[in-house]
């Protein structure tokens, strides 16, 4: 399976908070949540919902996953839309060594080791294996060089602090961008798919 990452990122590349209304969205004394509400019109509302439809499968952190089941999963009303029957109909993986007992159907932790769990499942058959959220690890995807693509939805907004999506030391990757579009409010939708080391100046 093609592992795409969908993230949706201030221009600051923070992605904590986006939603605003969980305790993870304020770890670490974060103030600014809910920046990516009313963002984006409706075409970049029905693309998130398609982004989700088409998946075969998800992968998810233990915090992406936790918030995701308090709303998708719980919620009747969510679970009716089209992104709740998506994600409470397609197998989920989490990369967790802590989750035993998945309440959540269609759910199995990954556990111990995690980079054989996700090699076997990239190469368990045709199809896109999606992780929305989970910055942490995305982070460790791409030290592992396990990321196909990688979907930023970024919103006009620099929030100024935050966790971000990009570790502060980490693995340098070159990006070949495969799409962009902006929709009417100036959120940027670009598709990228990681293209080996990137060249520097020597001296």
């Amino acid at each position: 399976m093609k592992l795409t990452t969908i993230t949706q990122v201030t221009l600051d590349g923070v992605t904590q908070g986006n939603g605003g209304s969980t305790a993870a969205d304020r770890e670490g004394g974060f103030v600014r949540g809910g920046w990516a509400r009313g963002a984006g019109d409706d075409s970049t509302r029905d693309h998130i919902a398609a982004t989700f439809q088409r998946a075969d499968a998800f992968l998810f952190g233990r915090r992406t996953y936790d918030i995701l089941l308090s709303f998708w999963g719980t919620m009747d009303d969510l679970k009716r839309h089209p992104i709740g029957v998506a994600l409470n109909a397609k197998p989920k993986y989490v990369a967790s060594q802590t989750l035993t007992a998945p309440e959540w159907a269609n759910t199995e932790a990954l556990g111990d080791d995690l980079f054989a769990a996700i090699t076997a499942l990239k190469a368990s058959g045709e199809g896109e294996l999606q992780v929305h959220g989970s910055s942490r690890l995305i982070q460790w995807l791409l030290e592992k060089d396990l990321v196909d693509e990688m979907e930023l939805i970024t919103i006009p907004v620099v929030v100024g602090q935050g966790e971000r999506l990009f570790a502060q030391s980490g693995r340098d990757v070159s990006m070949q961008l495969v799409s962009s579009r902006a929709d009417s409010k100036g959120v940027m939708i670009q598709t990228y798919r990681p293209a080996g080391t990137p060249s520097y100046v020597t001296h």
